[in-house]
This record gives structure tokens, C-alpha cells and sequence, in this order.
């Protein structure tokens, strides 16, 4: 990996672009480190030295943040509006035969399904931002601060409407500074934002590990916290990496004088095919009814249930929920995702066939069995790193903020992985060498 960075840097056009990548990324960080206008910041300084963070759903948006949730600060949705867009687009394209169409249309639909992407982008700042302030006024985002009810001190129209506005055209600029970096950078702009975003949070909470420590200064929780992370890199790396190869022949044609097909191929499945979806949804999910019982009113039993049993991360029906969603959603998601009658459809077409398998609807169901057999593997194995937060709670007493928790190392590695394999693919391209030298 430090070999493709270090030939990238060497190559003027890579060059351009890994700086141009770089610099997007010093301007997006800055934005996360300026509060919004009407808040006052010594308090919310004060407020986040005070707790460790809201939990639940203000927890996940933080995470996607890189922080600037709970700064309150120009970028404080992050990129989690533009993400949430996406997936409910890639959901309506199943429902709506609209959207299916214009998936089919190639470049153009492909181009217009990401104009609705941002109007629904916006849409969600919208009320994600109201959300926000809402929350701010009332001193639900800092529950453990005493302070928290005067964080925003002027309660008028004009400041909360500014507010809004501020924290959803900084949602915008996030897209549009990610929009830059997939046409003029490397990778994958939206998933470079979210990597730092992500990453940045890393120093800040292994340093509090270490300061909470015992042993020998923190030292030997510092490592040890250390070393459970590379093995759970190491592991995701292992399990992302895995996939299934159904090989595919293709049968010989002439058209004219011309042979063609009569090669062979593949089809990749991967183990876990859904990625880091089915966590979020079930996150989002549990998250849903926290928030209900918060900002009701009264002490009625169906409110005291919830607070009781889906508020805390440690408790056993937490975890059972937690982890059959995530289950149910990997599921979800690679039915929707992946269409094994489409796929045997178009093998037909061409002229392609699994070895020992007829074409058509034999092909299709062999597809749908052999994806329902991996994706049992891939969810189980989402589920328990998921979980690696909350087993790190209860049987080693970590803190809240313990870095190296499901999500974040799924996002990490797949964003890394992602990248330094396009950064590879382009490095080939300029130096390819030929039969002729």
C-alpha cells in the first residue's frame, strides 16, 4: 500500500489529484471546528468536556460528523443526510418502476437519480437541522450538563430560522466538497469524507482510554485496545475481501465471419455483499423509539419500558434486538440489491450458462441458494463485529467512546480498501508496459 502511494506521488497527474483529494479534505475539517451563528460556544465547550456524548441516534450522527454534531458547528450533519438520501433512493428504485427505468438508461438515468439525491439530501438537512436546534434549546443533546438549557441563549424566530439554514447549507457544501473529489480526485468522494470523518474521532478517544487507565499509566489498556483493533482489522480485511466465484461459460457464436464468446468467467459474491447498511438501519432503527419517549412527556409505562430496555447498549434486549436487525436487514438488503432472475436472464441472453446448471430459472435459483448460503456467514459476522462496543462495555468496562467499534471499522477498511485499489488500478494505466518495448 505505501508502495501505490509513494509511485502515485511520483506520477504529476496522480499527484494533482491526491493534493486536490488532500486539500478538500483541510477545508472540510476546518468546517467542522465552526459553530454555527446563535450559539454560544463557551457552553457547549463546556457541555462536551462535562459528558461523554449523547447516546442513540445523536451518537451515530456524531460518528458520521467527525465530532461537529456535538460542537454544533456549520458541518454538523456531516455527510449522514447525503448517505441516508442514497440508500432510500436505492430502496424507492425497487418500488417505484420509474426509477428502475431510468436506472436501466445508463449515464443519463444514472445522472438524474443523483439530481434526486440531492434535492432529497437537502430535504433531510432540513429537518435534520430543525431536529438539531430543536434538541439544542431544550438541552436533550448534552443530558449529563447542567448548562445545556442555555446553549442557545436568543430563543427567537429569526436566530432558529438562521440556525436551519446555516446547518443545511453546510450539508450542501459537504456534498458539493464531495461531488469534487469523485471528478477531480482519488476515489470516492462521499466515502473519503465519511473515512475522516470517522478517523478523526481515533486520537481523541484512545487518548481517553489512556488517561482513564490504571495499569502503568494507561499504558497497558492503551495496548491492549491497540492491538484488539489490528486483530479486528485484520478480521473485517479477511471477511470483506472473501467472496464466491460462480464460474460462467460462454458459448460460441458467429455473427458473419466473426467467432464470437467462448470464453470463460465469473460471478463475485461477496460474504457479506450488504457492507455496513444493515448496521446503520438497525441502529437508525432502535434509535427511533429513544427518541419518541424522549421528547414525550409524562411517565407512562410504555415510556419507562423503552427507557429501561432500549436506551442502554448493554442491556440483554437491546442486544437480541440489535442483533437479529442486523441479521434481517443484511438479508433485506442483498435481496434488493442483487436479482438473481435478472442475472440469469442476461447470461441467457448472451449466451452464457453455469457449468451443470441450465440456463434460465435453474441458473437463477442455483444464484438465490448459493447467496442465501453466504449472506448467513456475512450477517452473523456484521452482527458480532456490531457488538464489539457493547462486549467491550460490559466485560471490560471500556468507555462509551471506545474507537474501534462495528461500524467505524467496517466503513475504515472498506473505504481503504476501495481506494488504494483504484489509486493501483490507475498506477497500471500509466505504467503499463506492452508486448513491444
Amino acid at each position: 500500500m505505501l508502495t501505490a502511494f509513494t509511485q502515485a506521488f511520483r506520477t504529476p497527474d496522480l499527484r494533482k489529484k491526491l493534493l486536490f483529494t488532500l486539500g478538500i479534505i483541510v477545508v472540510y475539517r476546518v468546517g467542522t471546528h465552526v459553530p454555527i451563528p446563535g450559539v454560544d460556544y463557551r457552553v457547549v465547550q463546556e457541555c462536551v468536556s462535562q459528558t461523554s456524548g449523547s447516546q442513540g441516534l445523536f451518537g451515530l450522527v456524531n460518528l458520521f460528523s467527525g465530532g461537529a454534531l456535538l460542537q454544533i458547528t456549520i458541518f454538523a450533519l456531516g455527510i449522514l443526510p447525503y448517505i441516508t438520501a442514497s440508500i432510500i433512493l436505492q430502496l424507492l428504485t425497487v418500488v417505484i418502476p420509474r426509477l428502475e427505468a431510468l436506472k436501466k438508461e445508463g449515464q443519463a438515468g444514472t445522472a438524474k437519480i443523483t439530481q434526486y439525491t440531492r434535492y432529497l439530501t437537502v430535504a433531510l438537512a432540513i429537518l435534520q437541522g430543525t431536529g438539531l436546534v430543536a434538541t439544542a434549546r431544550s438541552g436533550a443533546l448534552f443530558s449529563g450538563c447542567s448548562a445545556a438549557s442555555s446553549i442557545v441563549p436568543d430563543r427567537s424566530i429569526f436566530i432558529t430560522v438562521l440556525m436551519v439554514i446555516t446547518i443545511t447549507a453546510g450539508t450542501a457544501v459537504v456534498m458539493w466538497l464531495g461531488e469534487l473529489i469523485t471528478d477531480r480526485g482519488i476515489g470516492n468522494g462521499m466515502s473519503i469524507l465519511m473515512f475522516i470523518s470517522i478517523a478523526a474521532t481515533f486520537p481523541s478517544a484512545l487518548w481517553a482510554i489512556k488517561k482513564q487507565g490504571t495499569l502503568a499509566g494507561g499504558w497497558i489498556e492503551f495496548g491492549a485496545v491497540i492491538l484488539v483493533g489490528l486483530v479486528m482489522v485484520g478480521l473485517v480485511v479477511f471477511v470483506e475481501q472473501a467472496q464466491r466465484r460462480i464460474p460462467v461459460q460462454y458459448a460460441k457464436r458467429m455473427i458473419g465471419r466473426r467467432s464470437y464468446g467462448g470464453t470463460s468467467t465469473y460471478i463475485p459474491l461477496k460474504v457479506n455483499q450488504a457492507g455496513v447498511i444493515p448496521v446503520i438501519f438497525a441502529s437508525s432503527l432502535l434509535y427511533i423509539p429513544a427518541l419518541i419517549a424522549q421528547f414525550s412527556g409524562g411517565n407512562s409505562s410504555w415510556k419507562t419500558w423503552i427507557e429501561q430496555n432500549l436506551t442502554k447498549g448493554d442491556h440483554p434486549i437491546y442486544i437480541s434486538l440489535y442483533f437479529l436487525l442486523i441479521v434481517f436487514f443484511a438479508f433485506f438488503y442483498v435481496s434488493i440489491s442483487f436479482n438473481p432472475d435478472e442475472v440469469a436472464d442476461n447470461m441467457k441472453q448472451y449466451g452464457g450458462f453455469v457449468p451443470g446448471i441450465r440456463a434460465g430459472r435453474p441458473t437463477a435459483q442455483y444464484l438465490s441458494y448459493v447467496l442465501t448460503r453466504i449472506t448467513w456467514p456475512g450477517s452473523l459476522y456484521l452482527g458480532v463485529i456490531a457488538l464489539v462496543p457493547t462486549i467491550a462495555l460490559v466485560g471490560f468496562g471500556a468507555t462509551n467512546n471506545f474507537p474501534f467499534g462495528g461500524t467505524s471499522i467496517l466503513i475504515i477498511v472498506g473505504v481503504g480498501l476501495e481506494t488504494v485499489r483504484q489509486i493501483e488500478s490507475q498506477l497500471q494505466q500509466r505504467h503499463y508496459e506492452g508486448f513491444l518495448r
